[in-house]
């Protein structure tokens, strides 16, 4: 079938579908696209939702936009096709989200999720070229993200576990702190995914990528006291449940840090990933290896973890004078004399 054949066959499969009601366009190319992201790429369902929230919004708003510059009537968004998309589309949708508030940082979300969609269908070979493809986001500061130090670390662990609730409480701090786990990571494990007696949990990250990450000695200890309230557990069972013995969900997890937090620290500010992202800038700190942290928080590109982790700069001058022979010529030949001055 020849290119413009197989254009005609997707516009008459598009005009059938509207008159049987059903979606078509842009909303069509979106569900399977959304559909691929979900099965093939086996995203998570977090961003699955993600990637539909910011794809509703960009066809919802193109659509009244379309039916603005026609004037006849407010198009719906099964008018609009992914090929008539003109990259000023894009720019003006970037540009009326920067408008209402939006963060640069909300706004390069969207322009990526609007991207990706229009990546696909280049893939797919239904577009020619990629409409988002040049468009930019408004320039936003670079953030380092936040983290606790060691005094308040100690602190969120100060207090003693007592019962089985408390116990199950400080396993979940121990590992998303020892070794550095996902929200979503913590929660699927499962108790034959725990190797106490070697120190190591299995667990599975963005993409549905596996990988092992260490697991300290608290870690473990604190792991074993909330088994012992649960002999009748079996492998394939949760190991962090709730009531019922039914799996804990994401929320719940954020619930109970912070009622820790309320109780040990004064506030109730902790939240899942303050832990991770303090668990990457003490080890990176304490060790300097950027490649062992990438592949423990479970990185694809490095990048990401030079990003992710806030690096001690004192600590990297301290490294580049011990290590690099130009930085010890200048230590030992001594500081350069002061300038002569009138007396």
């Amino acid at each position: 079938m020849s290119n413009a054949s197989g254009r005609e066959a997707r516009q008459q499969g598009r005009r059938d579908d509207a008159r049987q009601g059903t979606r078509s366009g842009l909303p069509a190319d979106v569900d399977r696209f959304l559909a691929h992201m979900a099965v093939e790429r086996r995203a998570s369902p977090h961003t699955v939702a993600a990637y539909r929230r910011d794809l509703a919004r960009f066809t919802r708003e193109l659509g009244a936009a379309t039916g603005g510059e026609s004037g006849a009537h407010e198009a719906q968004p099964r008018d609009v096709r992914s090929g008539d998309v003109q990259p000023r589309d894009v720019r003006e949708f970037a540009g009326r989200l920067h408008a209402r508030g939006l963060s640069p940082r909300s706004v390069a979300r969207h322009l990526s999720s609007v991207r990706s969609l229009f990546d696909y269908l280049v893939r797919r070979r239904e577009l020619g070229a990629n409409p988002a493809s040049g468009v930019r986001a408004p320039k936003q500061r670079e953030r380092l993200p936040k983290t606790m130090d060691p005094d308040q670390t100690a602190q969120l662990f100060s207090e003693r576990a007592e019962s089985a609730i408390d116990l199950r409480d400080r396993a979940m701090l121990e590992l998303l702190y020892g070794s550095g786990l996902r929200l979503a990571e913590l929660v699927a494990i499962d108790i034959r995914d725990l190797d106490l007696a070697n120190g190591f949990v299995r667990v599975t990250g963005k993409g549905q990528k596996t990988r092992v990450v260490p697991v300290g000695g608290a870690a473990a200890e604190a792991a074993r006291a909330w088994l012992a309230k649960r002999p009748e557990a079996r492998g394939g069972d949760p190991l962090f449940v709730g009531r019922g013995q039914k799996r804990m969900s994401p929320r719940n997890v954020q619930l109970r840090l912070k009622r820790v937090a309320a109780r040990t620290m004064g506030n109730d500010g902790l939240h899942p990933h303050l832990l991770r992202h303090s668990f990457a800038s003490h080890v990176l700190e304490s060790s300097g290896d950027l490649r062992a942290v990438q592949e423990m928080l479970g990185h694809a590109d490095i990048s990401t973890t030079q990003v992710y982790t806030h690096v001690d700069f004192q600590h990297l001058a301290k490294v580049y004078d011990a290590a690099h022979p130009r930085a010890r010529r200048v230590a030992e030949a001594g500081s350069p004399p002061e300038e002569e001055t009138a007396p």
